[in-house]
C-alpha cells in the first residue's frame, strides 16, 4: 500500500537524473518521453526542477503553462488543468515546474499523490526529469522510480559524481526501503566524441562501463544539432537526420527491449573521394 493507503502505481516511472549539472539530462528526458510517445505509450513527463524551469522551453509549450506540478501538490490545480498535451502527440503531456516556488515546496506525499493521479489517468510511462545532484528534488524524483537513466558526459568528473547518484539509486529509493532490490539502472552517455575519445581526452564507453559498473543504453554524439533543436523548442529525438536524433530513437527502442547495436561510437572513415581530395 501506497503513503496514501491507496493500491500502488501501476505506470513505469523513469527518472533521467545525474550528479552533475548541464550533461543533458533535460534534453534527454524530452527525447525519452517523445520517443515513448512515437512508439505508441501513453506519457507525461514532469519537470522536478522547482525554480528553474527548462523543460516547457525544450518541448515547446512554455507559452501555454498556466498551472504547474507545485499548484497540483498544493491542490490549487487537478491533474488534468495543469497537464500540457504535446501538439505532435495526442499521447504525451508535459507538467512544468514552478519558477516562483522553492524547492521545499515539493513533499514525498504530494508528489506521490500526483504519480498516483497519474496512473490512475491511465499513463503507461511517467518520465522525472530531475535537478542535478543530491538535493531533496532529486531524492524525491527517484524515490518513486522503478527505471533510472543515469545522463553521464565522457570526463571523469561527470563519472564521479554520477557514482555517488548510483549510490543514491540503490539505497534511497522506496522500493530499496522496501527490500524489493534496487531499481533498473541505465547509463546514457551523452556529447560522446570518438575523434577525442581516440585522442584520449575523453573516457571510451568501455571506460565508463567499467568504473561505474553498468552497461550504457545509448550513447549520444556531440552534435550542434541538439542545441538548435532545444532553442527551437523540439525534441531532437525528431530530427531524423541528425545522428544524436537517431542515437535517441536508439536509445527508446533498447528502453523498450529491442536489441540495437550502438551507433556513433568510432571515428568516421573516410570515402574513397575525401580520401583522394582531403574532404
Amino acid at each position: 500500500m501506497s503513503i496514501t493507503g491507496e493500491e500502488p502505481l501501476s505506470a513505469e516511472i523513469i527518472v533521467v537524473t545525474s550528479g552533475k549539472g548541464g550533461v543533458g539530462k533535460t534534453t534527454t528526458s524530452a527525447s525519452l518521453a517523445t520517443g515513448l510517445a512515437m512508439a505508441g505509450k501513453k506519457v507525461a513527463v514532469i519537470d522536478f526542477d522547482v525554480g528553474l524551469r527548462n523543460l516547457d522551453l525544450i518541448m515547446g509549450c512554455e507559452r501555454r503553462v498556466v498551472y504547474d506540478f507545485v499548484n497540483v501538490v498544493h491542490g490549487e490545480a487537478t491533474i488534468k488543468q495543469a497537464l500540457i498535451k504535446d501538439k505532435r502527440h495526442d499521447n504525451l503531456f508535459v507538467l512544468a515546474a514552478s519558477q516562483t516556488r522553492d524547492k521545499d515546496a515539493l513533499t514525498q506525499e504530494g508528489v506521490e499523490k500526483v504519480l498516483d493521479g497519474l496512473s490512475k489517468e491511465g499513463f503507461d510511462y511517467i518520465v522525472c526529469d530531475s535537478p542535478a545532484g543530491i538535493e531533496k528534488g532529486a531524492h524525491l524524483a527517484m524515490y518513486f522510480a522503478d527505471h533510472a537513466v543515469v545522463v553521464v558526459n565522457p570526463e571523469v568528473s561527470s563519472v564521479r559524481d554520477s557514482d555517488r547518484i548510483l549510490g543514491l539509486l540503490s539505497s534511497k529509493t522506496r522500493r530499496a526501503e522496501r527490500g524489493e532490490g534496487p531499481i533498473t539502472q541505465h547509463l546514457l552517455l551523452t556529447r560522446y566524441n570518438p575523434a577525442r575519445v581516440a585522442l584520449g581526452e575523453m573516457l571510451s564507453v568501455k571506460d565508463v562501463e567499467e568504473i561505474l559498473g553498468i552497461l550504457v543504453v545509448g550513447v549520444i554524439p556531440e552534435s550542434e544539432n541538439v542545441l538548435a533543436a532545444s532553442n527551437a523548442g523540439v525534441p531532437v529525438i525528431l530530427d531524423e537526420n541528425s545522428n544524436a536524433g537517431q542515437a535517441y530513437r536508439d536509445t527508446v527502442a533498447r528502453i523498450l527491449g529491442e536489441d540495437r547495436p550502438l551507433r556513433f561510437t568510432e571515428v568516421a572513415k573516410k570515402g574513397f573521394l575525401q580520401r583522394v581530395f582531403g574532404g
